[in-house]
């Protein structure tokens, strides 16, 4: 199937059109981070940004390493036995979007390759940016 969008992953499809964050707070943040024994926290793995007409809006990689963005209740953490877990929790400075809390969307912006679909999104805020893209399969965020 190829796809339609220029942001439309032949996978997943388009997911939620990111600007309708735009002129919403963001109120909450939480994220999926793989433990493995004492090791120090990999991830995230997802990012939930909660706002302030309590939508979730889930950021995440495809297993085709696209960029994922759609609406979506977050998931409870889970054990992988010998593998480890994931924690869902709200973060405290762990991700770039903990320095924008309780600041207004201004802008979006997405980035897309026509084969994969949506390689990366950013959202700006009055004091800085967040980008959220996928490198490798794994979900990278990182400030602008």
């Amino acid at each position: 199937m190829e796809p339609k969008q220029l942001n439309e992953c032949p996978l997943h499809g388009t997911g939620v059109r990111p600007d309708f964050l735009v002129g919403r707070r963001l109120e909450q943040v939480l994220a999926a981070w793989h433990l493995y024994g004492t090791e120090p926290r990999s991830g995230p793995l997802d990012v939930w940004l909660i706002d302030s007409e309590e939508a979730a809006t889930h950021v995440t990689t495809g297993p085709d390493w696209c960029l994922i963005v759609e609406p979506s209740v977050p998931f409870e953490g889970y054990e992988m036995a010998e593998s480890g877990r994931v924690e869902v929790a709200p973060v405290h400075g762990e991700t770039p979007f903990a320095d924008h809390l309780g600041e207004t969307v201004r802008a979006v912006r997405e980035e897309a390759d026509p084969d994969t679909g949506r390689l990366a999104l950013e959202i700006t805020f009055d004091s800085g940016r967040v980008r959220c893209e996928t490198w490798s399969g794994d979900l990278r965020l990182s400030r602008k």
